[in-house]
């Protein structure tokens, strides 16, 4: 299946970026813990250049923790800050405050030195669709937030949320789309479900997503089909209809219904806590 997906307003994205980065001190990147890398914008690196950087690893609940550990440690190696956090729960969210103090110390300090007080550190959310970056923010707000107005950036399609008195984000929406060349990362953006499902092949899907499970966390799908695996990932697709009784008229195997139950599985975290790519990968 070849993975492909253009929004058209990329260009539009990068140019607001570029117009806003000079109003702010951090910039703070959300990524999906289950393909850290492969979430990620390369632009993003470019734009924020002697800017101060945090990495959020979300929806970690759902990553394997081993691997959240050392992917922490992979983009600590590279001088960003990291923390793991869950925006729908909250995980992790009361210590993104100490992480932007720690961050912006060099900031502050210049400040203080300059009889500056007081003054909020201003930063970014930035993330590609689909990876959280509203319910990020709505958790890390909360029903405190305002907008802050009188000052550049307060324009239609962004607003200035001021969290208190030490930090003011500025919220821009629909911040740019990886292009990805590499066809191992569409499908893993698909497999998390940040490509439009409708353009997608479901069977097709679900059998990268049983190939790579049996091979990296053999045992998961036996215990949450009650199956046997197969050595033909549709044979285990097969198995999986008879186990949940998915079938079509004639007792036909019904594929692309099990093929979704195994999406929604692995999406949710029913399968288990899984990671799709690892640091080595990206040396």
């Amino acid at each position: 299946m070849n993975y492909q997906w253009y929004p058209g307003h990329m260009t539009k994205a990068r140019r607001m970026m570029q117009e806003n980065i000079k109003l702010i001190d951090l910039m703070i990147e959300l990524v999906d813990a289950r393909i850290p890398m492969s979430s990620r914008n390369p632009d993003i690196d470019e734009l924020s250049q002697n800017k101060s950087r945090i990495i959020l690893l979300n929806k970690a609940d759902l990553a394997d923790p081993r691997y959240n550990v050392v992917w922490t440690a992979f983009f600590r190696e590279k001088g960003f800050h990291v923390l793991e956090i869950n925006s729908r729960t909250g995980a992790g969210i009361k210590s993104i405050q100490g992480l932007v103090q720690e961050a912006c110390r060099e900031k502050i300090e210049r400040d203080r030195k300059r009889g500056i007080k007081n003054r909020p550190v201003r930063a970014m959310v930035a993330g590609i669709p689909n990876v959280g970056k509203s319910t990020f923010i709505n958790a890390f707000a909360g029903r405190a937030c305002t907008k802050t107005g009188n000052k550049p950036g307060v324009t239609k399609g962004k607003q200035w949320i001021r969290l208190n008195q030490n930090l003011e984000l500025l919220d821009t929406p629909g911040i740019l789309w990886p292009r990805f060349e590499n066809q191992s990362v569409g499908e893993k953006l698909a497999m998390i479900g940040s490509i439009n499902d409708e353009i997608l092949h479901t069977d097709e899907l679900a059998v990268s997503v049983i190939n790579y499970v049996d091979k990296e966390y053999p045992g998961l799908l036996e215990k949450r089909f009650e199956i046997q695996i197969q050595e033909d990932a549709y044979d285990t697709l097969k198995e999986i209809c008879k186990s949940r009784h998915c079938y079509l008229k004639g007792e036909e195997p019904d594929i692309i219904r099990a093929s979704r139950m195994v999406m929604e599985d692995f999406r949710g975290g029913k399968i288990g806590k899984i990671t799709l790519e690892h640091p080595e990968e990206w040396l």
